[in-house]
């Protein structure tokens, strides 16, 4: 009798569990048909009320910030701002200086980075700046001027940390197709993804590049309030474009600025023209010593007629004045005229030299003729005798 209790017992368990299963199921559909039931969107919503936030994140943009070895503390500290500005960055040490640019690549694809921004140093002086695309290109190369970090700025304006910003472009964006490239890069690059999970909900920054004197300027702005009050956070810094390159950090160039000067020949012109300042000191004093002008008023011949009391006699000088300058031109251009004319007959002396030693020539070309025809002949007349003697 025993075991016969103990299979019923069992039975009943088994029963009783599945029970419970079942009822927890029906309660867990119940719970989520009424989730679903109570997200109800309004027609109209207040301003005060928070935006209720999706849970699928679309848009996985993830950019790679590094630097390599050798670049400057200010530059290390522009990339620091830049890196809490953008939520959506991943950080990695700095790269190896012997490395090769496709190292990065592999980098991006360890920390799963569809982008990439690294910094280069040349010098401690200069500030190169890649901007890539990870999976098919294209990468930009820039030259970073006029850096101005925050730390240095103390600007009044502080935007939340981890908003998303409005990216402004200017319109020459649109009007040239390698400008276009970068803007698209740009956006990617700085621009924060929607429903990002280190991102805030909130819009109250502003990033602008605008083109100018062939280089791209960037500015970062707090938005003060709805009327377009800005204040300037920081960091600041202007981007030169260099090349486009086809792929990431690799391929062909598909676009270069042919008005880029690299910095290091900036210096050397600069420290040329500061070399001969001395010289072109030199130089525009001897220039004016010999451009001055002898005469540097002209006075009115007649001022003096109303001066004094014998006005006669002062007219009677004027008039001796104006006869002897007359005579002075007179005797001027006679030795003028002079000149001329021994320069005609000096002329016309050296053609007749020259006609007359032509003629010269010719003759004596015609008389060496002569003699080197009668001296072939001799020399003809020679071998037939010595001919002639032989047989």
């Amino acid at each position: 009798m025993k075991p016969k209790m103990d299979s019923k017992k069992l039975k009943s368990k088994t029963a009783k569990l599945k029970n419970k299963a079942t009822k927890k199921r029906k309660l867990e559909d119940l719970d989520a048909s009424s989730d679903d039931e109570g997200i109800q969107l309004k027609d109209t919503r207040q301003s005060d009320e928070p935006v209720p936030k999706k849970t699928k994140w679309v848009n996985k943009q993830r950019v790679l910030v590094l630097c390599a070895r050798g670049i400057n503390h200010r530059d290390r500290h522009l990339m620091k701002d830049l890196k809490t500005l953008m939520p959506h960055h991943r950080s990695e040490p700095k790269m190896e200086r012997w490395k090769t640019l496709s190292v990065v690549n592999e980098m991006s694809e360890m920390k799963h980075c569809n982008k990439v921004v690294l910094f280069e140093g040349r010098r401690k002086r200069d500030l190169y700046m890649w901007l890539a695309n990870v999976e098919k290109g294209p990468s930009v190369k820039f030259l970073i001027e006029n850096i101005n970090t925050m730390g240095e700025m103390k600007l009044t304006g502080n935007c939340l940390r981890g908003s998303r910003p409005i990216l402004s472009f200017d319109q020459e964006f649109s009007k040239q197709p390698h400008l276009a490239v970068i803007k698209e890069l740009l956006t990617q690059v700085f621009g924060v993804p929607n429903h990002h999970p280190k991102s805030q909900p909130f819009v109250d920054r502003v990033i602008s590049f605008t083109h100018l004197d062939n280089r791209i300027w960037y500015r970062h702005f707090q938005i003060l309030s709805e009327d377009g009050g800005l204040a300037e956070v920081g960091p600041r810094f202007v981007m030169n474009p260099i090349k486009i390159f086809e792929g990431s950090f690799e391929g062909d160039a598909i676009w270069e600025n042919a008005d880029y000067q690299s910095p290091a020949k900036h210096r050397q012109l600069l420290r040329k023209a500061a070399k001969d300042k001395y010289l072109n000191k030199q130089k525009q004093k001897v220039d004016q010593e010999v451009n001055a002008p002898k005469v540097t008023h002209d006075f009115d011949k007649f001022a003096d007629v109303f001066q004094g009391d014998d006005e006669e006699e002062q007219a009677k000088e004027l008039l001796e004045k104006e006869e002897q300058e007359a005579a002075e031109d007179e005797e001027r251009k006679a030795i003028e005229e002079q000149h001329k004319r021994m320069k005609k007959k000096d002329e016309i002396k050296k053609l007749k030299q020259l006609a007359q030693a032509k003629k010269s020539g010719k003759a004596l070309a015609k008389g060496k003729k002569k003699q080197n025809t009668a001296l072939k002949a001799k020399k003809k007349g020679k071998s037939k005798v010595q001919a002639e003697d032989s047989d």
